[in-house]
């Protein structure tokens, strides 16, 4: 997990180009952006989509295989909680049609609040619950970068 703010993206592009290339669209996207999916490259695409926050999350953990999560808000905030997958049990198995498996956990999590100029890249070994309300639910518009692996 890379939990980090746009003001350093530059940091970030000799790890990868897709990912740069990632960076680079959250750094220009305005709150107005449309949402839905919107392709940045054959291996890049953003979803921007609108929702509420919520205090806990009834699916838990998830975790991708063939994709990497660059996470942003351009309003508001939220709270992703994350583990690696080692301390983290599946509750349900990976479906390769959404790329995702879900887990519980027992062990206290890492927190990062997202939003602000903040971002977070969640890795395959990177178990990660979004949508989780800093303080108490509220609405916001977030991206999320999918990058092919």
């Amino acid at each position: 997990m890379i939990y980090d703010s746009l003001d350093h993206i530059e940091t970030y592009k000799g790890l990868s180009g897709d990912i740069y290339e990632g960076l680079k669209f959250l750094k220009q996207a305005g709150a107005d952006i449309a949402c839905g999916v919107h392709q940045l490259s054959p291996k890049v695409r953003a979803i921007v989509s609108e929702y509420e926050t919520m205090a806990e999350n009834p699916y838990g953990y998830e975790a991708h295989k063939r994709f990497i999560d660059i996470q942003f808000l351009l309003k508001g905030e939220e709270k992703v909680c994350s583990l690696p997958l080692c301390r983290l049990t599946e509750t349900k198995a990976y479906d390769p049609g959404c790329d995702a498996a879900f887990y519980t956990a027992a062990a206290a999590p890492q927190e990062a609040v997202i939003g602000e100029g903040f971002f977070a890249i969640y890795f395959p070994q990177d178990g990660h619950m979004p949508q989780i309300c800093v303080s108490r639910p509220a609405p916001v518009k977030k991206v999320v970068v999918k990058i092919e692996i």
